[in-house]
């Protein structure tokens, strides 16, 4: 079974979180610890998220919770955050 590299779960280990992997990108607010949280889709998908972007991790020196997948994108471990990443249902 081939496991899609477009991960978007919140389960064990590192999840798609790059920038240039998301469009539609809203900030909503910050954590706790100062991280920065969003309300986006993945491009070409309709399903919207909450979570955080790797690129914010790493000007903040979060670099321990984000890993680089084969094709070079940004993933970030949400067990070592203090955001986790959510499905945002939208009322039509």
């Amino acid at each position: 079974s081939s496991s899609p590299s477009c991960q978007t779960t919140t389960g064990p280990g590192p999840t798609l979180s790059d920038l240039r992997s998301k469009e539609n990108i809203v900030y909503i607010s910050n954590s706790i610890s100062d991280i920065p949280i969003y309300e986006f889709n993945y491009i070409g998908e309709k399903q919207t998220w909450s979570g955080v972007m790797a690129q914010d991790l790493l000007e903040i020196g979060r670099q321990d919770a984000v890993t680089i997948n084969e094709e070079g994108y940004y993933m970030v471990d949400y067990s070592l955050i203090d955001v986790d990443m959510e499905k945002v249902t939208k009322n039509s």
